[in-house]
């Protein structure tokens, strides 16, 4: 059974239609606005450094925050209860600590580089800068594969839209939408915007845990989470998330803050590295709550379906229910207890949130890919490419990766929660990163060769997407694959430094003026 087989009344009114037109055109209205402040791809991409701390403090948690993160932490928290809180919590303690020393980031804002693979020419030659780029794009566009389906099924489920049809229209109106203004206003335009959001947002989903705990109860929804006995509170159980999971997420929260690119290019986009820092301690509790809320409202999404007849054996069925239906259950449990005005307020709140994460991943991938892969590769051969080249390329690829996401939003078969889809494409990328910039950033051993076997370790991360999983017959748990591949990188890093380590003078000296960088006084 699935969402085709529901028939809801919803509480979306006429009035609410309205609250959320009127958000997207004045979305709209902002990117045609900022078009004329862009000038460069340092604006295009990092808003030309600029950044102060409040406004890089909304727009790190606004991006964060998007509709995907609130659907997928639902998702956790519709399938483990409150012991989903755990992916929060993890990631606050390590998203604080990288603010406090500085940990990766206050380096590459040093450097002044604009992406990770400009770290990487910087530290290792160019080779590894194209090889890097193109895989950091590449993992980075199959993560948020899933983000256009997760959006439609959200919208599916508050206004009670249920065929197939209305799937696709959605997710092309969506896709549109974000195109449209990311593609004119690059990184000024998601500043504005996300820090927009951030306050529509807030107020949204606050008012649907209040909203939440009337309709239900505390002590109802308290009691109704204990009758999975320790499962739906306590992280460790081997029933539950279980001790690999734990120690993935702690590993997850430093990818989130220091080692994805999206979160990396707000630190590269900030006025200075004390801005930096003090952007990661207080982006600490957005990263926490961004987990918290949703999965709360997740958790409230069981007891309410639990109660109801006909939605019980659609959403908790004997077997194992498809994904499509755990990501349903949160916005479907909103719409019905929501009023007429409010379900509005935190309709538009949520797509912008849609919205918020989709211009940011859309222009940090095509900015990797046109910085980082083909205007290098033009120099290979002696072609510089002028600023409105790159510009054209950058827009333009953000319309070919949107197209893909379409496509493969419709195609692809999940097959598992999506966090854990959207933590294993993404190891593609960051498992062979942790290892590059990790021990290229704080050792001076590392070297090319190592950093290029490093880079290839990270595609053993795809036998943790169960569609692959079935192909080979195997049935690993996605953490396993993840740590494993972890520490296969970091072991393939060092091994091939020792063994072909950099013996050329200039590459010896592009790895300590790389090095000596980190001991430059801090910028105030």
């Amino acid at each position: 059974m699935g969402l085709e087989d529901l028939q809801l009344h919803t509480s979306l009114h006429w009035i609410d239609w309205s609250i959320i037109g009127l958000y997207l055109v004045g979305t709209m209205a902002i990117g045609f606005y900022v078009k004329r402040f862009i000038a460069d791809m340092s604006d295009y991409v990092v808003a030309g450094r600029a950044l102060q701390s409040n406004v890089g403090i909304a727009t790190m948690i606004g991006t964060e925050l998007g509709l995907v993160t609130v659907m997928y932490s639902a998702q956790k928290g519709f399938t483990g209860g409150f012991a989903a809180f755990h992916i929060g919590l993890t990631a606050a303690i390590v998203c604080f600590l990288v603010g406090v020393t500085g940990f990766i980031v206050v380096p590459l804002r040093r450097m002044g580089v604009m992406t990770i693979p400009e770290y990487y020419e910087k530290r290792f030659g160019r080779g590894v800068r194209i090889f890097g780029g193109a895989i950091l794009a590449a993992s980075g566009i199959l993560n948020m594969g899933m983000f256009l389906r997760a959006g439609s099924l959200f919208v599916m489920g508050m206004t009670g839209m249920s065929s197939a049809y209305y799937l696709k229209l959605i997710m092309t109106v969506l896709l549109g939408l974000v195109l449209l203004y990311t593609i004119l206003g690059g990184m000024v335009s998601i500043v504005i915007t996300d820090y927009v959001q951030f306050v529509v947002l807030s107020f949204g989903l606050l008012v649907a845990c209040v909203l939440a705990v009337n309709h239900l109860g505390w002590n109802h929804i308290v009691t109704t989470l204990s009758k999975t006995e320790d499962v739906g509170f306590n992280p460790f159980t081997t029933e539950g998330f279980g001790m690999d999971y734990v120690a993935w997420m702690f590993f997850l929260g430093l990818v989130n803050c220091a080692l994805w690119q999206t979160a990396v290019i707000r630190a590269c986009s900030a006025a200075s590295v004390k801005v930096v820092k003090k952007l990661y301690v207080w982006s600490s509790l957005g990263f926490m709550i961004r987990v918290l809320i949703p999965a709360f409202l997740g958790a409230c999404a069981v007891v309410y379906i639990t109660e109801r007849p006909d939605l019980a054996p659609h959403f908790l069925p004997p077997g194992e229910a498809s994904s499509d239906m755990g990501l349903s259950a949160m916005p479907i449990f909103l719409s019905q207890i929501v009023p007429v005005g409010l379900a509005g307020i935190i309709t538009a709140g949520l797509l912008a949130a849609f919205m918020s994460t989709h211009d940011s991943y859309l222009l940090c991938w095509s900015s990797v890919l046109t910085q980082d892969v083909i205007a290098p590769l033009c120099r290979l051969f002696d072609i510089e490419l002028p600023t409105k080249v790159r510009l054209f390329i950058a827009r333009l690829l953000i319309f070919l990766i949107g197209v893909f996401l379409l496509i493969w939003g419709l195609w692809y078969p999940l097959g598992q929660d999506m966090w854990d889809y959207m933590a294993i494409t993404g190891s593609i990328y960051f498992t062979g990163a942790f290892s590059l910039l990790f021990l290229g950033i704080y050792w001076r051993g590392a070297s090319r060769v190592g950093a290029y076997l490093g880079l290839c370790s990270g595609f053993l991360g795809i036998f943790g997407l169960k569609p692959v999983q079935n192909m080979v017959g195997t049935d690993l748990d996605s953490p396993e694959v993840g740590l494993a591949t972890v520490g296969l990188a970091v072991v393939s890093m060092v091994v091939g430094s020792l063994v072909f380590p950099d013996r050329t003078s200039r590459e010896k000296a592009e790895r300590e003026a790389a090095t000596e960088s980190e001991n430059e006084p801090e910028e105030e």
